[in-house]
């Protein structure tokens, strides 16, 4: 065989693993239904089958194409599923049924072992509204202790009312896609602490340019530093290109994490590893912020995003574990690339705890997160509270709404996270990590769940 130098694939096939002969893509459990799909194959006409999990009879449903709809289901029961044509069959795939939030792009059983290679929960949602009218939705496939290499694309035709799988991703774990001159790329980790990578579609996901490597991480989990980040909005300011990420490890006792942001000139060349610049490590320094002097050390100082003030000057936002809820903002130098963060000042923030991103109304010119809000100091991780909020100056932020409040449900069972959104017209779009319905807990989730706030701004008022 011949080797590879490629990063997409129509699905990803790791040596000795059992993929199926048919590929099963996308699955989406309602209440009472199944639906999922497959990749079109050569193999004949194609058939399905389903069961209650562990049991022993196989009973066959309709198939419409490369799609198959199951009615009449248990809520709150184990389905097993797959598809053959001739002597060819998929892998056994696992679904629970129960009512999702949103419209599902795509969910993942959490004893699922499609994907275990790389992992088992849903994770990092990162979204794109093509100038051409579709959507994008990825999420990579991760698990601790694994190796979280994975990323799933699925595309949208009509707005995200449904979806179809478009292609993966290998290696890619905490990707980001985003738009420049219009065409498409895609900003990862090879897994976790692991290098930074960098590469390009023209036909709109479906393949992707051979990765570049923009930075050389390391193998987090033994304890070695390496690059960190997450899905954030990539920022453009003064004639440059922005993006943030962190260097360091869980594991790393000393200072875990250290806020790193990464830039280069708009008009050159994103594949060539010459044109980015990157800040040094910035370790918080509780000596920084006296008050902040009680809390544990090291501190949780990861997944900053970036936002331009009312006064023109460029920030990064650092969730931080701090019970009394504030975020740290560090000064972008923007007159050097290569200078170091300069902490400024803490900004109270309800949701400091998980996972945020700030992006500036381009119509209004308020700020607006959605994120997981803190409604419980002695459980200050939990996440089963989803809101919607607006600051005018990124000082203050004010609860405009709850989107998705679960506050009823066990905080160990359900969380709503990770949210990355767009704006489109006047509605602002969203994808979430959710874990709700048997999800293996609140963190490891296992849908991609897509919503829409239709005219967003009227709230705002």
């Amino acid at each position: 065989m011949k080797g590879q130098n490629t990063w997409s694939y129509q699905p990803y096939r790791p040596f000795l693993w059992e993929v199926g002969d048919i590929y099963i893509c996308r699955i989406v459990p309602g209440e009472t239904t199944l639906h999922f799909e497959w990749l079109p194959h050569e193999f004949g006409e194609t058939k399905a089958y389903f069961r209650i999990r562990g049991t022993e009879e196989w009973t066959e449903a309709a198939v419409c194409g490369t799609e198959c709809d199951i009615a009449g289901l248990a809520n709150g029961t184990d389905y097993e599923f797959y598809v053959e044509a001739g002597e060819k069959k998929s892998r056994i795939r696992l679904a629970k049924c129960g009512k999702s939030v949103g419209t599902v792009v795509n969910y993942l059983h959490p004893e699922d072992e499609c994907y275990a290679f790389s992992g088992r929960y849903l994770c990092s949602p990162t979204l794109v509204l093509h100038p051409d009218g579709y959507l994008l939705a990825g999420m990579d496939v991760f698990e601790g202790n694994n190796s979280q290499n994975l990323e799933l694309i699925f595309r949208s035709d009509d707005g995200g009312k449904t979806w179809h799988y478009q292609s993966e991703l290998m290696p890619c774990f905490w990707g980001k896609l985003f738009l420049h001159k219009g065409e498409l790329y895609m900003l990862s980790c090879s897994t976790e602490y692991g290098d930074l990578l960098i590469g390009k579609s023209t036909d709109g996901g479906k393949t992707f340019s051979a990765p570049v490597t923009l930075l050389r991480g390391a193998n987090g989990k033994m304890g070695n530093s390496g690059v960190h980040k997450n899905p954030q909005n990539v920022m453009y300011h003064k004639g440059r290109i922005y993006e943030t990420l962190e260097w360091g490890s869980w594991a790393n006792q000393e200072y875990q994490h250290g806020a790193m942001v990464m830039s280069c000139d708009e008009n050159a060349d994103l594949l060539d590893p010459e044109s980015w610049h990157f800040t040094p490590p910035k370790v918080f320094d509780p000596a920084f912020a006296p008050e902040t002097a009680h809390l544990p050390k090291p501190n949780m100082t990861i997944e900053g995003t970036l936002a331009v003030t009312p006064e023109g000057e460029l920030f990064n936002y650092m969730r931080f574990g701090d019970p009394d809820g504030n975020i740290l903002a560090y000064k972008v130098n923007t007159d050097d690339p290569d200078a170091p963060l300069e902490y400024d000042h803490l900004v109270p923030f309800p949701a400091n705890y998980s996972k945020f991103t700030i992006k500036r109304d381009p119509v209004t010119g308020k700020y607006l997160t959605i994120a997981t809000r803190v409604y419980n100091k002695e459980r200050l991780g939990t996440r089963n509270l989803l809101s919607f909020m607006v600051s005018d100056d990124l000082k203050e932020w004010k609860l405009i709404c709850d989107l998705l409040d679960y506050r009823q449900e066990d905080p160990q069972d359900v969380g709503f996270q990770y949210v990355d959104y767009e704006f489109d017209g006047d509605d602002l779009i969203w994808l979430c990590r959710t874990a709700i319905n048997g999800a293996h807990n609140f963190h490891d989730a296992n849908y991609s769940t897509f919503h829409r706030i239709a005219n967003f701004r009227e709230l705002l008022k």
